[in-house]
């Protein structure tokens, strides 16, 4: 999603309406003050929609090559309407940057192809921790409450599918 300093939907609408919505949000503890940063834009935006927080859980893993397995294992158990992966993953001298982030990436885009429930790439891939900073309710906002709103809109996207 593009960034959006506003809250409410990407496009300035309402966000759908979706009270009974079940979440998980994975969030990896590396770089930990940045993915708790964006999970607490999540939780808030979901206090803000009226979504239960009882139906909100927050699953935390070591890095964000484990996101991808945890998300599988929460779409597996039947218990959610949507997963959200945090992660924070920045570059450094070596090409270890190269490798998580393409594991992350298409660990999560293949869940998305093949699951059915849809799964939102939280990952922030930055050259350096102020940038992280700036996108974790910094002066770009945060990425966080960006996840949770295209959780809500996606919840909506496939619940209107299934209800055709």
């Amino acid at each position: 999603m593009a960034t959006n300093l506003s809250s409410g939907s990407p496009a300035g609408n309402p966000l759908p309406s979706c009270p009974d919505m079940r979440v998980a949000i994975v969030e990896a503890q590396w770089n930990g003050d940045i993915t708790s940063a964006l999970t607490a834009g999540a939780l808030e935006v979901f206090r803000r929609e009226g979504i239960d927080e009882r139906n909100v859980e927050v699953f935390r893993v070591p890095g964000a090559v484990e996101l991808t397995f945890a998300a599988s294992q929460l779409i597996e158990s039947g218990l959610f309407d949507a997963v959200i992966v945090f992660g924070c993953v920045i570059r450094g001298g070596t090409p270890h940057f190269d490798y998580v982030c393409q594991s992350v990436t298409q660990g999560i885009t293949h869940l998305n192809a093949e699951c059915d429930i849809p799964v939102i790439f939280g990952v922030l891939t930055v050259d350096c921790h102020q940038d992280a900073v700036d996108r974790a309710g910094g002066s770009l906002g945060n990425k966080g409450t960006e996840a949770a709103e295209a959780a809500i809109i996606m919840h909506d996207f496939s619940t209107g599918l299934k209800d055709r």
